[in-house]
């Protein structure tokens, strides 16, 4: 079966924050040099319309006031990540961020809020020491997402929708990435994108939980396709659990989304099932405390049985004044109103929901990898954050490396050329996608899907020892056995979205046991990772970062030692700090 042949010099995978801005630095680039460049952004979706960089309701963490500084942002994204991030690419999340939120305001045309002095207004998250988030109300990714498609739209970048990428395909040689197999989500047609550049930021995702805020149609599918290249990963036992996830029960979509930290910040108080506060135990912060610490806490409380009616907790904001609430969380008040809740002026429930990953591919400061012409950018990245992601440090993370992403691109593509792919390797991968229509097993894929919920949420979660690690990579060996042999009884290509289910829940589980071997890896507690069994976080001067790597059908696991570049543990870069 041969694949339709397109040919692009530079191939961006994601249209979110990292995709587009990718997009548009390249296309910057292309600009100023003596030849032009062809661009492709392809997308799941609708470029504008998906991915999660549109759903972020927070804002974006940026050192602009007279009494913040880079080096403050710095040390707060360091110790927020427990002294796992690498220190270079911290700091230039924390430099970059200044110049891309100038860009995105006076060049891209977003609008944020602002103070009646006209500086932009900056509210507080949780986790930091100072309120430097910057924000559109409640509805920040929004704004910048729909500003940012309309500067690709304007300019000669070209689109490929509904494109479902499923191999990252070598050159014959294996020396580098030639190209990008896709399935056109519209006909069901396999279409090859051979390319000089490819960027990988399709973001990552975490819906195998049984709680998750992102989109159904995220599927980690990019870190699945760069482990199968044998690409390493990294802190990939470090998911993010936002503590605050709607809970409106199991007939509404809405439950799991985020209702942002800007409440916790404004003064939200989380009460148990008794009506009464409890983070005052867990945490001086009380609710201002880091994600992880109130999403442990809230999971503690759950367990003592202090539930609400749909088995999770309160936050209450009507102490703050309810016309307050409706004016600064106007997003927020509506949507929790959909479900039936009053923010304003009642309690709403919430449960800890999968938010995002800190752990992704290995790369350079240049967004570069181990794989001679593959970038990576975003939440497809990992090394940024470390044991933890502060709120607010995730779009400007996209944003910031997108940019790299894209200069870096546009420049690595004035010398090469473009590589043979390896024929044998679409082949497989067109093979693959193939099997299950070539079966006559029955196998139930949504019993599949709610199996991997109950496994990774009740085993692999918030909370992990190591029985339970055990019993969840049996258990997703298991499901992965009964993928192997699912069939598809309608054979007609053309948005078959039970295809699309069985190559989503492909991509889940990979990621799954890889989340899983790292889980099991990481013997002390650190950040979003918490082991009952070894709840003590070890040396910090001994901090190291896990490393997984697939060769053949085995991971191979590596403990390699942060390179504190920049300070120390006990140290800090703040000139009054002791």
């Amino acid at each position: 079966m041969a694949p339709q042949a397109l040919d692009t010099d530079i191939l961006i995978l994601g249209s979110g924050g990292a995709g587009l801005f990718a997009a548009l630095h390249a296309h910057q680039a292309q600009l100023r040099a003596a030849s032009p460049l062809s661009i492709t952004v392809a997308v799941k979706g609708l470029l504008g319309k998906c991915g999660c960089t549109r759903m972020v309701q927070g804002g974006y963490n940026v050192a602009l006031a007279r009494e913040d500084s880079v080096e403050r942002h710095f040390m707060d994204t360091i110790e927020g990540g427990k002294w796992l991030p690498d220190q270079d690419l911290a700091w230039q999340l924390v430099t970059l961020a200044v110049e891309r939120i100038r860009e995105l305001e006076n060049e891209l045309g977003c609008f944020f809020d602002r103070n009646p002095d006209g500086t932009v207004h900056q509210k507080a998250f949780a986790g930091q020491t100072f309120d430097r988030t910057v924000h559109k109300g409640d509805l920040t990714g929004i704004e910048i997402i729909n500003r940012l498609a309309e500067q690709v739209w304007s300019r000669k970048i070209n689109r490929l929708e509904e494109h479902r990428a499923v191999e990252l395909i070598k050159s014959n040689d294996g020396k580098g990435i030639s190209g990008v197999l896709f399935i056109d989500m519209r006909t069901g047609a396999y279409v090859f994108v051979r390319a000089r550049a490819v960027l990988l930021g399709t973001g990552g995702g975490p819906t195998m939980y049984k709680y998750h805020t992102p989109s159904g149609d995220k599927s980690c599918d990019g870190l699945a396709m760069a482990l199968r290249a044998g690409l390493p990963l990294r802190d990939m036992e470090m998911v993010q659990f936002h503590p605050t996830g709607l809970l409106a029960g199991t007939h509404t979509r809405m439950t799991g989304t985020v209702l942002e930290e800007g409440l916790r910040g404004a003064g939200g108080y989380l009460l148990d099932g008794s009506k009464e506060r409890f983070m005052q135990h867990y945490d001086p912060k009380a609710e201002r405390a880091t994600r992880d610490l109130v999403s442990r806490a809230m999971f503690t409380e759950m367990r003592k049985g202090k539930t609400t009616p749909y088995g999770g907790l309160y936050i209450s904001m009507a102490h703050l004044g309810p016309e307050r609430v409706r004016r600064d969380f106007k997003g927020m008040v509506e949507r929790c109103a959909d479900c039936g809740f009053d923010l304003a002026g009642g309690l709403v429930e919430v449960v800890p929901t999968a938010h995002y990953m800190m752990g992704g591919v290995e790369f350079r400061g240049d967004c570069s990898t181990s794989l001679p012409g593959l970038f990576v950018a975003g939440e497809d990245a990992g090394g940024v954050h470390g044991a933890n992601r502060l709120g607010g440090n995730g779009v400007a993370n996209s944003t910031v490396f997108g940019a790299v992403a894209g200069d870096t691109m546009a420049q690595w593509v004035r010398d090469q050329d473009f590589r043979a792919p390896d024929g044998a390797a679409i082949d497989a991968a067109i093979a693959v996608c193939e099997s299950p229509f070539n079966r006559k097993s029955s196998v139930n894929l949504e019993g599949l899907r709610e199996t991997l919920y109950d496994v990774m949420w009740d085993k692999v979660g918030i909370i992990r020892d190591a029985a339970g690690l055990a019993q969840a990579e049996r258990a997703l060996a298991g499901i992965d056995a009964e993928l192997e042999r699912c069939s598809l009884p309608d054979a007609n290509r053309a948005f078959n979205l039970t295809w699309h289910d069985w190559l989503n829940l492909r991509s889940l589980v990979a990621v799954s046991r890889v989340i899983t071997a790292a889980a099991i890896a990481r013997t002390d507690s650190r950040g979003a990772h918490f082991r009952s069994d070894f709840p003590q976080t070890g040396s910090l001067e001994g901090s190291s970062f896990t490393s997984l790597r697939l060769e053949g059908r085995e991971l191979q696991i590596a403990m390699k030692p942060v390179a504190f570049t920049r300070v120390r543990p006990g140290e800090s870069l703040l000139k009054n700090a002791a």
